[in-house]
């Protein structure tokens, strides 16, 4: 009886040991893998978060500019096709401009 406990107890010891070279391997293992990505990541010339984030609103700004610019141009052929059928006059004359000897007069 008592061989059949000093089996079992060699028996758990050798299984525990075991479990505890495993968990070792599996740590180092990941510990690997864990590098090796890092530096493949560090490979890749990725941008961090902050050049991303100033990037992107750089590109809002640009977009929201684009399309003010759009609305604005939409507006003015309006305009133009309206001075080109006649619906609108032209009430104000454009303001004539100042020679160099006109101002040099003033003075």
């Amino acid at each position: 009886m008592q061989t059949d406990n000093r089996l079992f107890d060699d028996l758990a010891r050798m299984a525990g040991g075991a479990l505890n070279a495993l968990t070792g391997l599996k740590t180092e293992i990941e510990g690997l893998v864990r590098q090796q990505l890092e530096h493949f990541v560090g490979n890749l010339h990725l941008v961090t978060r902050e050049e991303f984030e100033a990037v992107q609103a750089l590109a809002a700004k640009a977009r929201d500019e684009q399309e003010n610019q759009a609305i604005r141009l939409q507006q003015l052929e309006e305009e133009l096709a309206a001075l080109k059928s006649g619906s609108i006059s032209l009430s104000a004359k454009p303001a004539k401009k100042i020679k160099a000897d006109d101002s040099e007069k003033t003075e």
